[in-house]
């Protein structure tokens, strides 16, 4: 009879929740509450709840109770842009791509077509990618202030790719590793699959709370610190030159591996050293050219300390055994000739485009970016709910990512994340005006 009265209410209150009669972003009743109302035992009201939330109705957050969800919002909360319909905004998902990158892409498939090596594109590559191939990433790394040699980079299918691979030869399953409190999602769902333990640290407007970090490494066995210190995802900052030297010396210290995101560094005009620069025998560096070149064209890189190569490259045969030779092919001759170098510079100057109409269209909102990024931060009042305003923003077509999906602690911070480089700027523009006067009605009110 218990079973059969917690079901009912399950279907009840999921009911409710998918017709509508219970708004997103709704506060329900506290687990004590439910239980009074129902006239049912407190831990079946937790199992209650505990169901909703596996289903993606509902969201548990520390401190502040269980909130409705909108049903029609994935639980990535956009995140995944495979849930975006055709005639919804993205600004949630950034697959930057300029004008003309179509023609470069044909002429380079005319041109790998007669360059007599077309034959070697059809058969297995080494795991770690083609020794000229490796040459051209390094001369490629040396031109972002990194000077590498070859044998110690390895070719993987896109900066993703790069990170699961590093997990898999560099950690073990229960290893401590440090990240930021707000920190790239990707990151989150490797060390769930391959069960690290993330510590968080907290942030400040340039970076991560290095007194945190020394204490925390000083407390726990820290394997590993994942950090993304030129153009963080989703703040934006860029770590000075003294705190990367201190980070280092703090990784040093206690023996940690440095797991260093370089995926949005090309946006940055001048940026310090990296860490791989500074501490090449510590730091496994990792990067792609998805975005600065082409989403579609997955190559990435890795470049690792000589002692961790034999592993990474036991898990590239493992998971892709080599990265496609004919993507590769195209993307190092752009490497070689001057075509990535002109790519990654007119992307700058689209997103210092992008962020300067974000700027102006949302005026008098707390806004937290880089001048050149493709991507902006809004935090809401304490007192507002992201998923009621993610839930106005899709009924009006436009898919944005709340907080959730880079949240690394149990409090869950109100903020909303804007991709600016997935959308044409007439589109982008008009689309931000929505934003703000929706923001300023159900957030800021």
């Amino acid at each position: 009879m218990a079973a059969a009265r917690y079901k009912a209410l399950v279907d009840a209150l999921a009911s409710d929740i998918r017709a509508g009669r219970l708004a997103a972003g709704t506060r329900l009743p506290t687990h004590r509450g439910l239980a009074a109302r129902e006239g049912i035992a407190v831990v079946t009201a937790t199992r209650v709840y505990a169901e909703l939330e596996v289903m993606g109705l509902v969201s548990r957050e520390q401190g502040r109770g269980t909130f409705v969800r909108d049903p029609a919002v994935p639980v990535g909360h956009g995140i995944d842009q495979q849930a975006v319909a055709t005639d919804v905004v993205d600004l949630n998902f950034n697959y930057p791509s300029l004008p003309g990158q179509a023609d470069l892409l044909r002429q380079a498939l005319r041109e790998v077509a007669t360059s007599g090596d077309l034959d070697s594109l059809l058969r297995y590559q080494p795991h770690r990618g083609r020794p000229r191939d490796r040459a051209s990433i390094a001369r490629h790394l040396r031109r972002r202030g990194i000077t590498a040699d070859a044998d110690q980079i390895l070719i993987v299918t896109g900066a993703q790719h790069g990170l699961a691979v590093t997990v898999m030869a560099a950690l073990n399953a229960g290893d401590v590793v440090v990240v930021d409190a707000l920190t790239y999602p990707g990151f989150k769902v490797l060390a769930h699959a391959f069960h690290l333990d993330l510590q968080p640290i907290p942030t400040t407007t340039g970076g991560p709370d290095l007194e945190a970090l020394e204490k925390l490494c000083a407390a726990r066995p820290v394997r590993a610190i994942y950090t993304m210190p030129t153009l963080h995802n989703p703040l934006g900052w860029v770590m000075s030159a003294a705190d990367r030297v201190r980070l280092i010396e703090i990784a040093r210290r206690h023996g940690a591996v440095i797991i260093e995101d370089a995926s949005y560094a090309y946006l940055v005009e001048d940026p310090p050293p990296p860490l791989a620069a500074t501490a090449p025998e510590i730091t496994v560096y990792v990067s792609g050219l998805s975005k600065s070149i082409a989403t579609g064209l997955r190559v990435g890189f890795v470049l690792a300390p000589p002692p961790t190569v034999p592993a990474l490259e036991r898990a590239i045969r493992a998971t892709t055994w080599n990265t496609p030779a004919l993507t590769t092919a195209i993307i190092c001759r752009w490497l070689e000739d001057g075509t990535a170098d002109q790519l990654e510079a007119q992307k700058r100057n689209d997103a210092k485009a992008r962020q300067a109409l974000a700027r102006q269209e949302l005026a008098g909102l707390p806004l937290i970016s880089h001048p050149s990024s493709y991507f902006a931060w809004l935090p809401l009042p304490e007192d507002a709910r992201a998923d009621r305003l993610t839930a106005t923003l899709a009924r009006h077509h436009i898919s944005v990512t709340t907080a959730q999906p880079f949240t690394t602690t149990v409090h869950l911070p109100q903020a909303i994340r804007l991709a600016l480089g997935s959308t044409d700027l007439d589109s982008l523009q008009s689309t931000l005006r929505t934003v703000r006067r929706l923001a300023l009605e159900d957030a800021y009110a």
